[in-house]
């Protein structure tokens, strides 16, 4: 009985080792990140940048194609159609994403990547949980501007386009 479940514990624990050897890039290139301003804002999405693409060994500091990121957030009083009894406020995260080469001195690829979300907020701004809300919905957009980088930089091959 103990020789079948050390059998058994041995064809998953390979099967767990097998999975994990085996990587699978559909993009064999590396990226540098240029520093990213705006304070607290852009610190976190540093840090997530790079965390993420060294987790999927798509980092290098010293690699000829950089990542030039900025983020903004703004916020504005959202109103619904269905219920109009409670005050809303929508929080747009929008970052824009350059993936530059430094080598041939050209932007190979450009975009605007947004991000929304509201909450109901209370009727002074002085209530910790409107700011305590303010702050986590700015990290989730982060979160979610960062996924779909990450995205873009595993799918896609970026080639400066010369036109003549």
């Amino acid at each position: 009985m103990y020789k079948i479940k050390l059998l058994i514990l041995l064809l998953i624990s390979n099967f767990f080792i097998s999975c994990t050897s085996n990587k699978i890039q559909n993009s064999q290139n590396q990226y540098s990140v240029s520093y990213i301003g705006n304070e607290f804002d852009g610190l976190l999405l540093d840090n997530l940048i790079v965390n993420h693409m060294k987790a999927l060994d798509l980092y290098d500091p010293s690699s000829e194609l950089e990542i030039n990121l900025t983020i903004t957030h703004s916020s504005g009083v959202y109103i619904t159609n269905t219920d109009n009894t409670s005050d809303r406020e929508k929080i747009t995260s929008s970052s824009i994403f350059n993936v530059i080469d430094k080598k041939k001195e050209c932007v190979a690829y450009s975009e605007n990547i947004t991000n929304s979300q509201f909450f109901i907020y209370a009727s002074s701004d002085k209530f910790l949980s409107n700011q305590a809300a303010v702050k986590r919905i700015k990290q989730k957009n982060t979160e979610e501007i960062v996924r779909k980088i990450i995205l873009i930089l595993k799918n896609q091959n970026f080639e400066c386009k010369i036109k003549n």
